[in-house]
């Protein structure tokens, strides 16, 4: 588990380093370049959307070459060159630019970090060894969250100054890949079979998954239409940058246990609820009347991201055939990525033409159809 621990080191280190600056980002656009939702959804999906298509060429070439750990480095080192990028943007394009740098490095690491925590995880332990590497991840989210909010609480009011700090903890991320050991369960091989012919002999749940991993997504738009949700309630910077702190911190805490969990009980009952308790959060979301109930959809927000992400990574690297591990955990991510474009770019237009209610009663929706749609057809272990 040495890989696991050091592996969650990086993206403790890195995720701070993002977290400073990522719950600024809807609001150094709309404050500063004067952007409207609806461009904030177009630069968020437009970014999330080439990170997860990238993590299946990405997963790819782990398996071909088997060189995960140098692929991992190589896009880490992006969420260093983001933020030099961000300093020096002068117009939202710039921003843009800086947001698809870090992102192109998200779809370049992601894969194969997911390949290496899959393989040092000990035997019947995948779900503890994802759930310790999020706990890890988002620890170091709510770190990054949480230097922010006291530094613009005693005088750093200079977003670039934030943005020039946060260098600091992503180069310490890069430092602890001197203490991560390749892993090869598999021969490097030079062909492999073509992505649509493996998928005809894929284990039958992992096909059903990625069908409501696109569904659900639909209506999983950018976190920063939870920080838009929560400026419109009346909360100032600082307090929202305390808001993303308690999510991030409730996932951080509730990771770990809750992959240990899907280990006993299985990975479906974990999925399932966690999609209700997100439809419960859009919601919340949509409807929240006041400042303490939107404060309580951000803690619940992190309980669903705890139940979720290292779950169904969990599951992925578990049922995926060995040769195939990294390409079907890009697969996953990119299946997402194909419906998070359209889907913050209308959670922009909803709100702009109805109101933020609208949008989140629309991704609540769609997230109750996929926990119904697992519940109803995996059944007898998927098969």
């Amino acid at each position: 588990m040495n890989n696991v621990i050091f592996l969650g080191l990086v993206s403790f280190f890195t995720d701070a380093s993002t977290e400073m600056v990522y719950p600024l980002i809807p609001l150094y656009l709309t404050m500063a370049f004067g952007a409207t939702p609806a461009l904030v959804g177009v630069i968020e999906g437009i970014a999330e959307s080439l990170a997860s298509l990238l993590k299946v060429y990405s997963g790819y070439a782990s398996d071909r070459f088997q060189k995960k750990k140098a692929l991992a480095f190589a896009g880490y080192s992006a969420a260093l060159f983001y933020k030099i990028v961000l300093i020096f943007a002068g117009s939202w394009g710039g921003v843009l630019f800086a947001r698809v740098v870090d992102r192109f490095g998200k779809g370049i690491r992601t894969a194969p970090r997911d390949v290496l925590v899959g393989e040092s995880a000990g035997v019947g332990a995948m779900g503890k060894a994802f759930g310790l590497h999020k706990a890890l991840d988002k620890a170091g989210a709510a770190l990054g969250i949480l230097i922010t909010f006291y530094m613009l609480k005693y005088g750093f009011s200079d977003y670039q100054n934030v943005f020039l700090i946060s260098m600091i903890p992503a180069v310490l991320g890069l430092f602890m890949f001197f203490f991560i050991k390749e892993t090869t369960v598999v021969p490097p091989q030079k062909s492999r079979p073509r992505l649509l012919k493996s998928m005809k002999g894929l284990d039958g749940r992992l096909k059903l998954y990625l069908l409501v991993v696109m569904l659900f997504t639909l209506g999983n738009s950018s976190n920063a239409f939870l920080l838009l949700k929560a400026e419109s309630l009346g909360f100032g910077a600082g307090s929202i940058i305390l808001l993303y702190f308690a999510y991030n911190i409730t996932a951080s805490i509730l990771s770990l246990p809750l992959g240990r969990l899907s280990d006993n009980v299985g990975r479906k009952s974990l999925l399932v609820s966690g999609y209700l308790v997100f439809s419960v959060v859009y919601l919340g979301f949509a409807f929240a009347w006041n400042q303490p109930i939107l404060a309580s959809m951000f803690v619940l927000y992190g309980v669903y991201t705890a139940m979720v992400a290292g779950v169904e990574r969990a599951f992925v690297a578990e049922i995926a055939p060995p040769e195939l591990k990294g390409t079907m955990l890009g697969l996953q991510s990119t299946v997402a990525g194909i419906a998070l474009l359209p889907a913050s770019v209308i959670t922009g237009l909803l709100w702009n033409a109805f109101g933020s209610a609208v949008p989140f009663v629309f991704g609540a929706a769609l997230s109750f159809a996929a926990a119904m749609i697992l519940m109803i057809f995996w059944r007898n272990n998927g098969r």
